[in-house]
């Protein structure tokens, strides 16, 4: 079976506000040419690469159509919903923290979630192996009522909440490698014994008062949130061992039906929002690890939905990098920034730094 590749132009019209990186313009703060560094540059430049390199041609490569207002309402309160819809209407606004959008943002977030629902209905139905949606704007860190971190919808959350109610799957594991704390969808499933979210996070980034490994869930849901913050500066082998130690035998014995990544690069060594040292090789090789959990507990069934990363030179290679794994694909294209990266990576001293940081978060989430 094919790789399914889900994506829409019309995500990348996205945009609004006036901030100059993730500063409100105003005083002294001088306006930007780029604005938010939330831009549809990082994703049409994936999609652009795919197309030149011919990676694309290799995908089932569509469209969705929109998430409901059912699909929504499964998630958001009505109430919240309304609000954003009235002020799309209007011309735009922002509710939340950092979550400009403009006339049309509502269609276009709701877009967004549509393409994550697709893609994980496709890959339940079987008609895809597995499956990469490029949605815009993000969704992780959107909490029920309160969006905020560029994201409007919880992208991964309406998904599982839709295939949940056509009856196509019971149990979730969401993996999410984006540099920030996946606030948004923690909160959603924290009490919920069958969906397994494992966040891994720059510690202290973004939000600054979620994260924290000692936050497993609440009630029926304890033990099935694992919050992995690494320390500013941890790199490709901090990444590939907390996966060898903390996720892979964490999904083991959750037992999923389907496994989901929050696909963030914003831990890439060069992007302007984390201060990580991941290559496109470390997005590569985690994505193998993850595919390989997926074949030996739920037949394959993974899909990737597309979440942070804002340096618009590395992120197209490090998608790519991990759409070529996904896929099967021969076609490649060499990163740019592999040299550059493998040498700042940290020395052997800060290695046993980080070792000895992972195995207390191994010993903390281990049974």
């Amino acid at each position: 079976m094919t790789t399914g590749f889900f994506t829409d132009e019309r995500c990348f019209w996205h945009g609004g506000g006036n901030y100059a990186l993730t500063l409100p313009v105003g005083g002294l703060v001088q306006p930007t040419m780029g604005g938010l560094p939330e831009n549809p540059e990082t994703k049409r430049r994936l999609k652009n690469l795919m197309e030149v390199t011919g990676l694309i041609r290799d995908l089932d490569h569509r469209s969705a159509a929109p998430a409901t207002d059912a699909d929504l309402a499964r998630i958001h309160p009505q109430s919240y919903l309304d609000a954003f819809r009235a002020a799309s209407d209007a011309g735009g606004g922002e509710l939340g923290l950092r979550t400009p959008f403009g006339p049309g943002g509502y269609e276009i977030a709701a877009l967004s979630a549509g393409l994550t629902t697709e893609a994980l209905r496709t890959v339940l139905k079987g008609e895809m192996q597995n499956a990469y949606a490029l949605s815009r704007p993000p969704g992780h860190h959107a909490l029920p009522d309160w969006p905020n971190g560029f994201c409007l919808i919880n992208n991964i959350a309406v998904a599982i909440a839709a295939a949940r109610a056509e009856g196509r799957a019971t149990r979730f594991a969401v993996v999410d490698w984006d540099v920030h704390h996946g606030n948004g969808t923690e909160a959603i499933f924290y009490n919920d014994p069958d969906v397994l979210t494992i966040s891994l996070h720059q510690e202290r980034n973004y939000p600054l008062n979620t994260g924290d490994a000692e936050d497993r869930g609440e009630g029926a849901g304890f033990g099935a949130n694992i919050n992995l913050p690494l320390p500013p500066g941890a790199g490709h082998l901090a990444y590939l061992t907390l996966f060898e130690t903390v996720v892979i035998p964490a999904l083991t014995r959750f037992r999923p039906d389907v496994i989901l990544v929050a696909c963030g690069f914003d831990a890439s060594g060069v992007d302007p929002l984390g201060r990580m040292l991941a290559t496109a090789e470390t997005f590569r090789l985690m994505t193998r690890r993850v595919m390989k959990a997926a074949r030996d507990l739920c037949s394959g069934r993974l899909v990737l939905s597309h979440e942070g990363g804002y340096s618009e030179v590395h992120v197209p290679f490090c998608g790519h990098a991990v759409i070529e794994e996904l896929s099967g694909s021969r076609i490649h294209a060499p990163d740019p920034l592999a040299r550059t990266l493998s040498e700042r990576q940290p020395t052997a001293r800060a290695d046993e730094f980080h070792a000895a940081w992972i195995s207390r978060l191994a010993d903390l989430h281990a049974v």
